[in-house]
């Protein structure tokens, strides 16, 4: 009796890790040999993923609205380290435009994730 009911227990967590989604887009880093660890206090983490789906934080954004969440991410008028996670299919054009944007409104310090080989 034990044992089905254990089975049934491992059956239905097993079940149900499939059935609850991950937060946030998945990607696909593409990989460098030089990358680094970055420890940043204050940081904001913008996700580009395949099919112009864009995050930031895990919230879906639009490139338009890029700026202004970002900005409310800062803390007390502190540096914001932004962060660029985007999936190796991605266009190059639309990392680019991310990043323009950025600098367009006074983001200094970007930084691309990579993953290592």
């Amino acid at each position: 009796m034990i044992d089905v009911m254990m089975f049934l227990l491992v059956f239905f967590v097993l079940i149900s890790l499939n059935v609850i989604p991950a937060l946030g887009l998945k990607t696909h880093l593409p990989s460098a040999s030089s990358s680094q660890d970055l420890k940043p206090q204050n940081k904001a983490v913008i996700t580009i993923g395949l099919n112009d789906a864009l995050q930031v934080d895990g919230v879906d954004t639009k490139i338009s609205e890029l700026s202004s969440r970002l900005n409310l991410a800062k803390k007390n008028g502190e540096k914001l380290n932004v962060i660029v996670n985007s999936d190796r299919g991605v266009e190059v054009q639309r990392l680019v435009e991310v990043m323009d944007n950025l600098k367009q409104n006074g983001f200094e310090s970007i930084s691309i994730a990579t993953r290592k080989p």
